[in-house]
């Protein structure tokens, strides 16, 4: 069957009382903007508790399927079947046409479930179960009833117009991007921060990111794998806007005047420094990493409350009680992680110590950053000037 209509489902949006027109809006917003990569003509709209989308002329069904599965705040997509004809005998002939085309196999068991919208119509509920029930046992004899645990739910929605559907299609669930503010992800191309970007998008946060790049002791290929990367979120997260760091003078500066077990600790509180000043400057009031806590010696709990103390904004850590399997099992189901496993190392690989701390001593990392003061605010303002701005996608 060539399915013109799809029912888009939520689920959190529809408790969110007097506002929920707000967050409708904002995923019909949001189902525009995925849409726009599909060939084919698309109109959005919302009607009581429902929103529709309706293709105009010919389109790729699975291409619509994958692009709505990616839009956060759908809990659930119905193909349907959308009859404006309300006459009931012509509802019967529509529901066998629907029958026959969607299950070739008709050795099925099924129940009807109907649900009355439009309390003017002459036919309560439990008639239309019974009448479209019967209707479809007299045209195919093989299929029975079974209302416990059948394999198809016939539903009928009878609301301005009719609806008819079966089947249903999880989408990604969580919140409309744009409905609860903006953040600013401190992106690697590793495995974890794509995850950690992907999982504070689905709560309905905006994004974008900054990565720190140090030629020449990393490559643009290091850095096209982090726009790529960039790219990849962006198709569940809207467009990113992606500032890239030229982070070599600073390293090599921390790296000549600090005590090289303390390096990853203090460019991190670098890092976040300037990851903070570019929020400011794009308007989001968190940060967000993906770090998780003990995979690396920058990860320790004493380590993330070192980089911690440097922000004034909340960082948000997704992933923290992940362990590495339970990332990468998620990065796989996003599509991140082929592009993650390149071998084109970042900069934060290329400076790391033998022996780095593990549990670095506030006072002793402030001590040795006093070492930085000649230059480093000059060189973090350079950094944060000549960042170069790219717009991600999807």
């Amino acid at each position: 069957m060539k399915y013109q209509s799809f029912l888009i489902k939520y689920a959190e949006i529809g408790t969110k009382g007097k506002n929920r027109f707000m967050f409708e809006d904002a995923l019909i917003k949001q189902i525009r903007y995925a849409l726009k990569s599909v060939e084919g003509r698309f109109e959005v709209t919302k009607e009581s508790g429902r929103i529709y989308v309706m293709a105009e002329g010919d389109y790729e069904y699975d291409d619509v399927i994958e692009a709505l599965k990616r839009v956060f705040g759908i809990a659930d997509i119905c193909p349907m079947v959308q009859i404006e004809d309300k006459d009931y005998e012509n509802l019967k002939k529509r529901v066998v046409e629907y029958m026959d085309q969607v299950y070739p196999d008709k050795r099925l068991t099924f129940k009807v479930n109907a649900r009355r919208g439009d309390k003017n119509y002459p036919v309560s509920s439990d008639q239309i179960n019974r009448d479209l029930g019967e209707v479809i046992l007299e045209a195919f004899p093989e299929m029975k009833v079974d209302v416990h645990n059948p394999d198809v739910i016939l539903r009928v929605e009878v609301r301005q117009k009719v609806n008819l559907f079966s089947l249903v299609i999880p989408g990604p669930g969580g919140m409309p991007v744009g409905t609860n503010g903006r953040a600013m992800l401190l992106l690697s191309g590793g495995i974890d921060s794509p995850v950690a970007g992907y999982m504070i998008a689905k709560r309905g946060v905006k994004i974008d990111a900054v990565y720190f790049h140090a030629p020449p002791y990393t490559s643009d290929r290091a850095k096209q794998k982090v726009v790529d990367l960039a790219n990849l979120v962006a198709r569940y997260a809207g467009p990113i806007n992606l500032y890239v760091v030229n982070f070599t003078d600073i390293q090599l500066y921390i790296y000549d005047k600090c005590p090289h077990e303390e390096l990853t600790i203090i460019m991190r509180r670098y890092m976040m420094r300037i990851a903070e000043a570019i929020a400011n400057q794009t308007g989001a009031i968190s940060l967000i990493t993906g770090e998780s806590i003990g995979q690396v010696a920058s990860q320790t709990v004493q380590s993330l409350a070192a980089t911690n103390e440097v922000c004034t904004m909340p960082v948000f850590r997704p992933v923290i009680g992940f362990d590495k399997q339970e990332i990468v099992d998620l990065s796989e189901k996003i599509g991140t992680f082929e592009t993650s496993i390149q071998p084109f190392e970042d900069c934060c690989t290329i400076f790391v110590a033998k022996h780095p701390v593990t549990k670095p001593n506030l006072n002793v990392i402030r001590g040795s950053e006093t070492h930085l003061q000649e230059k480093i605010g000059e060189m973090v303002q350079t950094a944060i000037n000549t960042a170069e701005r790219i717009t991600c996608q999807g």
